[in-house]
């Protein structure tokens, strides 16, 4: 009994240790000395960055980007800033206007390149943790390394690039327009996608990852956190870094550090100074006080490498490391290690089949239920909450709730379901189960997805539960406890990280995890004799978790409902609408839509560039606004062939944000060209979109394309400012404290619709 309480300590004590040691337990001071990294200090630069949203084209934009250029030529940089329009493969142009500095090294060589970006996302957010976190790292970083007043062998770029929250544009002009991008041998980039949990490493390359996560290592960082499946993971998110500009055009090798929790302050207001977690900031500040001394010195050339590495982080080890070339005779080795061993039970009398086929139908009844609950528990979830459909990515802020009650009930259903499978003489059969499947897993990655190869090392350490099992009736409980630390530590991370990532509608990968974990600690757990209680205890863990969830299910000042309003003017017809991209109406909304609001896409079917292509739901009639439209002004039209050339110039005569081109679906455009960039995939981009120019100092749009002179050719304009709630010709009262703008679509604007018409030329 004494043994089995231990065990059950120690696997606790093992899932706490696999958290606890992923990132700094505090904030370091102000009074450090001046060669280290202190949160204190970079909290001095944030707080005069994140005061307000600073997006592209506000003021408060200029401000920031103007005290940013201080604070480096206070470190003695040369600095310049870096002007220049670009358009990425979404259409989305913007006039970047980069920070950029440089540090010159003792040697002639390629450089290291620091990377972030200060412009917050359009229009509420505030930007500290994305990215003016990144921003501060940098700053107190660079600070405390150049104390130490030694020139490094290296050059140090320094990039505190622009509309990275557009489409990537600040980044996009350094690489493809910069003179010193070619002199860039690797980047680090510093993100968040929320306001707290670790720094998460992946190395983004177009070549192998041999020589970076090598050197990675021997930089040190006390608290590294990565893996060589997270970057796969990456690749198939809706989500770019600026890095992947660097790889995509550059051919230039980086290492995102980006924190990932608290995804509900994303892009809103949340994102606000006092909600940056400050153990995540000193997490990335540990991340800079390591790899920015070695990166420095190191020869950056000689880190291109062929060859691949499987990696991962786990306490004591920090990072494991070892060469794709490993994968097949590690999996080989261990299928052989478990055929020895299921021949040597059977000898032995055991392992029986009797014994296995109960333990792999319990394996499996637990891995399917555990699964087909994970994957309806958002349905559920949002048909007891609705409101939830409000939060358009997917992770509530009660999400650390549904998480731990999932992984409560995962673990219930394991225990009932094991609970009359198990005697006390048939541990080893147990095992062989999951063991198996865990097999076909890891056969699965090495074939299809080799970064997630590092699988295969809790399984080493199951096969030795299995030995042990096998040899003795009794096995040391603690040793056995012991043996579940790397399946805990290492797998265990996943449980809480995946559904974070990825959002509560994969909360599959969480119940699936549990039950993978659970079968490789069987060992542990099968010779329990009161499964079934252990089972009535996770069930009200998952009771108290499940109603803890239900009390924060609503709104309030911590937790404000996101929502959304737009006047749309359509200056074709002197007509408008209220709009709105709520699937609820509330209090701030209702008053403008009445009861019966109509459906938002029939009046308006465009959908405006957004990042879940999120349409209007309802519109209802609203008063016409003198707002003057966008003049239109053909430069040019002329026939050469059958093909007609145009040229126009779109000229905002109101003080302006944004603005959308739609061409109609029977249309097909040859060429096109905004502002002297040719646009790509002009006819395959959803929703007929051409393109979304984001306004700085009131440019005009010039658009150029080429069509047959026989089409009739439609192009619809929506102009919009982000100033509904500020403008004198509306009295729109504010929201209310448990109220936010909500976020990834166009919000708080006055929109106005304007449509080209241009007929088919005959001549």
């Amino acid at each position: 009994m004494i043994k089995k309480a231990i065990a059950v300590i120690l696997i606790i004590g093992a899932v706490v240790w696999s958290f606890t040691a992923l990132m700094p337990g505090k904030e370091s001071p102000v009074d450090v000395p001046q060669s280290q990294f202190s949160t204190k200090r970079a909290l001095r630069y944030l707080k005069r960055i994140a005061r307000a949203p600073h997006y592209l084209g506000s003021a408060e934009h200029n401000r920031v980007r103007d005290y940013i250029v201080k604070q480096l030529k206070g470190l003695g940089l040369e600095t310049q800033i870096q002007e220049g329009f670009s358009v990425d493969d979404s259409g989305n142009l913007a006039k970047a206007k980069n920070i950029i500095g440089r540090i010159r090294g003792r040697e002639r060589g390629k450089a290291l390149l620091l990377l972030t970006h200060y412009d917050s996302d359009p229009h509420g957010a505030i930007g500290a943790s994305d990215a003016g976190s990144g921003v501060v790292t940098i700053l107190e970083g660079l600070r405390a390394f150049l104390s130490a007043d030694k020139s490094p062998k290296n050059d140090i770029i320094i990039l505190i690039s622009d509309a990275e929250e557009l489409g990537l544009n600040g980044a996009n002009i350094f690489v493809n327009q910069h003179e010193w991008a070619k002199d860039v041998g690797l980047v680090l980039n510093f993100e968040a996608r929320g306001s707290g949990g670790p720094g998460i490493m992946f190395i983004e390359t177009n070549h192998g990852n041999a020589n970076i996560i090598k050197g990675f290592v021997q930089a040190n960082p006390q608290y590294p956190v990565g893996n060589s499946l997270f970057y796969s993971i990456y690749k198939i998110l809706p989500n770019d870094t600026d890095l992947t500009v660097f790889r995509e055009d550059g051919d230039i090798d980086g290492i995102n550090l980006a924190f990932i929790d608290d995804h509900f302050d994303y892009h809103t207001p949340l994102d606000n100074y006092d909600r940056l977690d400050r153990n995540s900031l000193a997490h990335q500040g540990s991340y800079i006080m390591a790899m920015l001394p070695y990166f420095s010195e190191v020869d950056l050339e000689k880190l291109t490498s062929n060859e691949d590495e499987v990696f991962f982080n786990m306490p004591i080890f920090n990072m494991v490391t070892y060469p794709f070339s490993w994968i097949y005779p590690m999996l080989i080795i261990a299928i052989i290690s478990f055929v020895v061993l299921l021949i040597y039970g059977v000898q032995k009398n055991v392992i029986t089949a009797k014994a296995i086929g109960k333990g792999i139908l319990a394996f499996v009844i637990s891995l399917v239920l555990a699964a087909a609950i994970g994957y309806y528990s958002w349905e559920v979830l949002l048909m007891a909450y609705p409101q939830y459909t409000e939060i358009l990515h997917g992770f509530t802020y009660n999400g650390q709730d549904y998480i731990w009650a999932f992984t409560s009930l995962s673990l219930a259903l394991c225990c009932f379901v094991y609970h009359s499978t198990y005697k006390k003489e048939n541990t080893a059969s147990l095992l062989v189960g999951p063991i198996a499947i865990w097999f076909i897993i890891c056969a699965g990655v090495a074939f299809k997805l080799k970064g997630a190869s590092f699988f295969v090392i809790p399984v080493y350490f199951a096969l030795l539960s299995l030995f042990v099992c096998i040899r003795q009736k009794q096995p040391n409980m603690i040793l056995m406890a012991l043996l579940g630390f790397p399946v805990l530590t290492i797998i265990g991370p996943f449980v809480q990280l995946f559904p974070v990532g990825l959002g509560l509608k994969l909360m599959m990968t969480n119940t699936v995890f549990v039950v993978l974990i659970f079968g490789l600690m069987l060992s542990v757990f099968a010779p329990f004799k009161h499964k079934k209680r252990w089972g009535y205890v996770f069930t009200l863990f998952t009771i108290y978790f499940l109603v803890t969830g239900h009390m924060h299910s609503g709104f309030s000042k911590d937790r404000p409902k996101p929502n959304s309003l737009l006047y749309v003017y359509n200056a074709d017809d002197s007509a408008a609408v209220w709009a709105t991209y709520d699937k609820h109406l509330d209090g701030f909304t209702e008053p403008f839509f009445g009861p019966h609001p109509n459906q938002g896409s029939v009046s308006y079917p465009h959908v405006l560039d957004s990042k879940y292509k999120t349409p209007f739901t309802f519109t209802q009639e609203a008063p016409i606004k003198a707002i003057n439209p966008p003049l239109v002004h053909v430069i040019r039209d002329t026939v050469i062939h059958d093909a007609r050339h145009i040229a126009l110039s779109v000229i905002p005569q109101r003080a302006i944000n944004r603005m959308e081109v739609f061409k109609d679906s029977l249309n097909s455009f040859q060429t096109v060209k905004a502002n002297g960039l040719h646009l790509r995939n002009v006819n395959t981009l959803s929703d007929n979109r051409l393109l979304s120019y984001y306004v700085t100092d009131q440019d005009a749009l010039a658009l150029q394309f080429v069509v047959s002179k026989s089409q009739n050719t439609q192009i619809t304009l929506y102009e919009a400012s982000y100033d509904l709630l500020e403008s004198d010709r509306f009295n729109i009262p504010q929201r209310s404290q448990d109220m936010i703008p909500k976020p990834f679509v166009l919000n708080d604007a006055i929109l106005v619709k304007r449509t080209i018409m241009i007929p088919p030329k005959n001549n």
